[in-house]
């Protein structure tokens, strides 16, 4: 990952790496028009600056974002609340009261129901208390079916008007656009709910969305 052109050292600093949640901050920073610089760091990637992240996010859990004021922020969902209160002009969190408690609804449904299914599909073992493949694979079985039926559960509460934040793309459109793209949602949505999968194929051919998702998720080259 490399840092975004506009980036400066007064700006937002973003720990993460190539696809995965940190392009949810991504777009939402470029939404509201702040730089920013990424700094390449995962769990996983030894070669990656995990001392730094593991300093701000004991967890290490990404994105972790550094502030400009030096306070840490992490949780995808709350990193696009912070950024939808601090600049409102962005138009994160919609246009009324209503649209942003409709918003925010949203970003901790998919939070709690959809995201969360990932670290569960991702490492079954922490899960279990037995170590067998089978019960691994149950483990992983069980939690996509879970997670693909919280996807259709989302998108029949949640209609686009024309967009999941209202009148123009926002906090929520990011979150679910990212979150969609793992363990086979998107091949379930568009056999069981195509009109939302329209949808987030619109949002991904947005200007901003499409150069991050690039990025992030480089086409497959012959």
């Amino acid at each position: 990952m490399t840092a975004s052109p506009s980036a400066s050292d007064a700006g937002y600093v973003l720990y993460g790496t190539r696809g995965s949640g940190s392009a949810i901050v991504e777009i939402g920073l470029r939404s509201c028009g702040q730089p920013y610089r990424t700094v390449h760091a995962s769990s996983w990637e030894d070669g990656s600056a995990q001392d730094a992240l593991r300093a701000l996010n004991p967890l290490m859990q990404i994105p972790t974002l550094h502030t400009p004021d030096g306070d840490v922020l992490t949780e995808s969902g709350a990193i696009l609340m912070h950024l939808g209160l601090r600049f409102p002009a962005g138009g994160l969190l919609g246009d009324s009261d209503r649209r942003r408690d409709q918003i925010l609804r949203g970003l901790v449904y998919i939070a709690a129901n959809c995201y969360s299914c990932i670290s569960v599909i991702d490492y079954p073992e922490r899960y279990s208390t037995r170590d067998g493949k089978d019960d691994r694979e149950a483990i992983v079985a069980g939690t996509k079916a879970r997670l693909h039926r919280h996807w259709e559960i989302f998108a029949d509460m949640f209609p686009a008007q024309p967009w999941l934040s209202g009148a123009r793309p926002g906090a929520l459109d990011a979150m679910a656009v990212v979150v969609s793209k793992w363990s086979g949602s998107r091949q379930h949505l568009e056999a069981k709910r195509p009109e939302f999968f329209a949808l987030l194929q619109r949002i991904e051919a947005l200007p901003d969305v499409a150069e991050v998702c690039a990025a992030h998720w480089p086409p497959k080259t012959a």
